[in-house]
């Protein structure tokens, strides 16, 4: 059986109201529409739920029953529905975001916590992950990963400058075994590569030559998904890593890391913020967006 919702609702205003046209003005609407609800929903039922005289309506056996089963869970509905309503123009609740671990300026710390400040009812939720996946799906708000990767239905503001990724080693290990001229001489190397998961290939270490993007497929010597260990293997002399520059940029200017062939790296669209619809955007989404625009332009 069917129950429309809605016709229940007014089953419930006629049975507070006992009278038909008390309810329909309530509702907003005519005394035959109401009238007609409630005679649909007997014929769904199968039963008579209220008894109707020129002058007045009384509930049958059913209807008192009916009324008595459903009436809180009718009450409690609106006051759902009044909830969310109120969320309308009150920038609170929980906002949660899906982003890349590579994302490594929006994850520094200052731009989160400077929303958090300024929106304290707001409760941040972030998940740091490299799969993809549908963040409608899994009921994120919104997510942060590079432009080449979104999904083209999406909204995407911009979080960082344009990235590009380069190869680098230890001093150690450039003393050692020397820096490749060509990206084609990775593969004699010892190497560091990522992976995101277990049973995936791992990533291929993309450049470009002459207006043409390639990419080689070293064979890594260490594999992991935590681009910290990455770094700590490289600095340690372990072999050759790739990345985005700035991750490695602290590292370079402290003469950890060594970057090279350069001139084969180029640049590429960068992180963007990125959510399904402009349209009725929750208040505590809209402010997240806003504050990422202000704080890209300072």
């Amino acid at each position: 059986m069917n129950i429309d919702l809605n016709a229940l609702s007014i089953f419930c205003m006629v049975a507070d109201e006992r009278n038909f046209r008390a309810a329909a003005d309530r509702l907003g609407v005519t005394r035959s529409a109401v009238s007609q609800t409630i005679r649909k929903l007997e014929e769904t039922m199968g039963i008579a739920l209220v008894q109707r005289t020129t002058r007045s309506v009384s509930l049958t056996e059913a209807g008192q029953q009916l009324y008595a089963d459903v009436s809180p869970s009718i009450a409690n509905l609106a006051q759902a529905a009044l909830a969310a309503s109120s969320l309308s123009g009150t920038v609170r609740g929980q906002l949660r975001l899906a982003v890349s671990s590579i994302a490594e300026r929006f994850l520094s710390g200052p731009l989160l916590a400077g929303f958090a400040e300024g929106y304290p009812e707001v409760q941040l939720d972030i998940v740091v992950t490299d799969e993809e996946f549908d963040i409608v799906a899994e009921q994120y708000d919104a997510g942060v990963r590079l432009g080449e990767l979104i999904a083209q239905d999406m909204i995407a503001v911009p979080v960082s400058v344009e990235q590009r990724q380069l190869p680098v080693c230890s001093t150690a290990y450039m003393d050692r075994r020397g820096l490749p001229s060509h990206p084609a001489e990775l593969i004699g190397h010892s190497c560091i590569g990522w992976r995101p998961r277990p049973g995936v290939a791992p990533y291929r270490w993309e450049f470009m030559e002459d207006g043409r993007e390639f990419a080689v497929a070293v064979q890594p010597e260490f594999t992991t998904n935590d681009m910290q260990l990455m770094i700590k293997l490289a600095c340690a002399g372990a072999g050759i890593t790739f990345g985005m520059e700035e991750t490695f940029r602290p590292y370079i200017e402290r003469g950890q890391l060594v970057p090279m062939l350069e001139e084969y790296c180029h640049h590429f669209a960068g992180f963007y913020l990125y959510y399904p619809s402009r349209r009725n955007l929750a208040p505590k989404l809209r402010a997240f967006i806003d504050h990422v625009r202000l704080s890209r332009g300072n």
